[in-house]
Formats: C-alpha cells, structure tokens, sequence
C-alpha cells in the first residue's frame, strides 16, 4: 500500500488532498507516524520503504516476486466515492522497481480509487515501469489474462488475480468487453472455481507453475470462513492452482496445505501508512511477513515455506526483534491448529513450517 501517506514521504509526492470523514491530506498519515516512532526524512529515495526487505531479497534470490498492490498509480481521475482512497504519484514508480518487482496483482478494493481513468494509467505507468500486471484491464479480456513471468528454462509462472465484494469492492468495478475494470469474481461457489480452473488449464503448458491471487474477506480477525477454505481447496483440487495467494487482512492469518499445494488465507500487509492509527493493537499490524515458498519444478508441489519477519517503522520494513518474531510464530502456530500447520523459528528469527507436507 504504496499510496497516501508513504507517496508523500517519496520523491514525487502527489497532491495530498484526501477525501476522508475524519482526514483532510495524506500528511497527517505521516505525522501520526512521526507521532509514535520519530521523524520520517523527507524526501526518501525509492529504496527506502523496503529496507531490510532487499538485504533478504537479495540473499535469498527469488525467482518470482510478486505483490498485491493496493492503490492506483496516477495524478488523473476522479476520487470514487467510497471514503478511502489510495494513490501513488506516477514518478514514484521507482519505489516498486527498487526491490525489483516482477508482477502487481491489482483486483484489490483500492485500484481504482480514482475511477477508470486512474486505473488505465495505473496500469500503463507499471507496464512502462517492466512491472507485469494481472487483475485488472482496459476490458474483459486483458483483466482475466494471467501475468507471465518467464523461469530459467521453459518454465514460466502464471499469475492470476480475482477479486470479491467481500473485500469491498464495489461490483460495477467488474471489467466488461468494453470498459475498464478488474477481474471480479460473481461469487464462491463451486460453479465458479469450475470455471476458474477451466479457464487457467486452458493457459497452463507443462512445467508452469500457477499462483491463484485472490482479494477477499475482511480486514481484522483470524477467521477464515468455510466458503473461502472450499473454495481455495476447489481450485487446488481441479489443477487451477498451485499456490492460493490470498489478502485483504491488514494481518497475517493461517494457511494450509492442500495436497501438497500451499493456501495463504491472508497474507497481512507487507507495507502501509497505518503506523500511527490505534484500534487494533491486538493484531499487530506492524509485523509483517515476506512469504518464501519452494516448489518443486516438476510437479509445482511445495518443498518448503520460509517466511521472513519484519516490522513497519517509520514506513520502512525493518528486521524483526526475536521476541516479535516469537510473537508471530506463536500466534500462527495457535490459529494454524486447525489447519494442521506449525512453525518452527531459526537462530536468524526466520520462521519455517515444520508441519510435513502430506500426499
């Protein structure tokens, strides 16, 4: 969540005018950051927000990396009339490129927070930036076509992204023949995740490896509701998916393995401008968490799943303390029970599922 108030600490900040009830400008984001952890230097290059993340990043060498990026890119379009809107200066772009981002799955509740006009220069300023996008288009037919993102070899991952109106997002954001918008599902039924997996078995080519992005569910709360769970579980099981990238909650939720495919129910935010807003301490929403999955090649089953603590601070990911990083695992270990999953945590704070992958 690039946008509001970390767009005004970048180098192109955008007007900061908002349109909120109780938030007149983005810089009050910034301020009530500064309110709990200190000043935030002004004007930051565009490594910045990720800190800690590109040393990890680095070490680690992903050969995919992928987010969810929730809010529009642009200076044009009107504010949609929803109480929340996001948006990021186009100039400030950079700040994706800086940690080398290969896709931004963009069927989320914010990317068209400033109408379709934002939403087709979103889009253009990303692609213009070599960053694939996947979710959302100038039509129908771009908004369902999955991101390509080319492996050593002749593999590739393909990446989709749908969107629910659990999430918020109002239903004429849909994508038609002839207009803008995003690739929203009509509902979780067993119908749709039929012709979802029809859909991307009609993509799929041997050695792909296929990442379902869904936008759903609330913000707060480690719940996972029976229809998202049947749903994921549908798609793993008819070959449409082998890793559920699931979002929306503001916090880390559990995950599961589903024959021997990797479910993320909510992965939580990995950057916002929430640090300084109170009434949901209880969650912690400052620690986040960079997902790290091993699939095999030839079969695109999970080998193992890494994931990197870090703190939000100052709008910039720092490395985790131990006792948060205990915090989290303790916390995922609890909500992840019923999923059969456990986390174990290393001498470097990195937790690694323990829990053995079943046929």
């Amino acid at each position: 969540m690039t946008g509001r108030g970390i767009d005004q600490i970048l180098s192109h900040p955008g007007d900061p005018r908002l349109y909120e009830s109780y938030v007149s400008s983005a810089l009050t984001y910034v301020s009530l950051a500064e309110d709990v952890n200190g000043p935030i230097p002004r004007p930051v290059d565009d490594a910045y927000i990720w800190g800690a993340a590109l040393e990890e990043l680095e070490r680690l060498q992903p050969a995919a990396r992928i987010v969810n990026l929730e809010t529009a890119v642009t200076e044009v379009g009107q504010p949609a009339p929803k109480g929340i809107n996001y948006r990021m200066h186009p100039k400030n772009v950079g700040c994706l490129a800086a940690a080398r981002i290969d896709c931004c799955t963009l069927a989320n509740n914010h990317v068209l927070d400033w109408g379709r006009e934002g939403l087709v220069e979103t889009i253009h300023t990303l692609n213009s930036a070599g960053i694939r996008t996947a979710g959302a288009g100038i039509d129908r037919k771009m908004a369902e076509a999955p991101a390509v993102l080319p492996l050593p070899g002749d593999g590739r991952v393909l990446v989709f992204s749908f969107g629910e109106t659990g999430s918020g997002i109002p239903r004429d954001w849909a994508a038609t023949p002839g207009r803008p918008g995003l690739n929203l599902l009509p509902d979780l039924t067993t119908g749709t995740a039929n012709r979802l997996a029809a859909t991307i078995r009609r993509f799929r080519r041997p050695n792909d490896i296929i990442v379902a992005s869904i936008h759903w569910g609330g913000n707060w709360g480690y719940e996972v509701p029976e229809e998202h769970q049947a749903f994921a579980r549908r798609l793993v099981e008819l070959g449409g998916a082998d890793i559920i990238h699931g979002h929306s909650s503001h916090h880390p939720k559990p995950f599961e393995i589903h024959r021997r495919k990797l479910i993320l129910y909510g992965c939580g935010d990995f950057l916002n401008d929430y640090e300084g807003i109170g009434g949901y301490e209880y969650f912690r929403g400052d620690l986040v968490l960079m997902y790290i999955p091993r699939l095999n090649r030839e079969t695109a089953d999970l080998v193992r799943l890494d994931m990197i603590p870090l703190q939000i601070r100052k709008f910039r990911l720092n490395r985790a303390s131990r006792s948060d990083a205990e915090w989290l695992r303790e916390t995922l270990n609890r909500e992840g029970r019923p999923f059969g999953t456990s986390i174990d945590i290393s001498a470097d704070g990195a937790l690694t599922l323990t829990h053995k992958v079943q046929p």
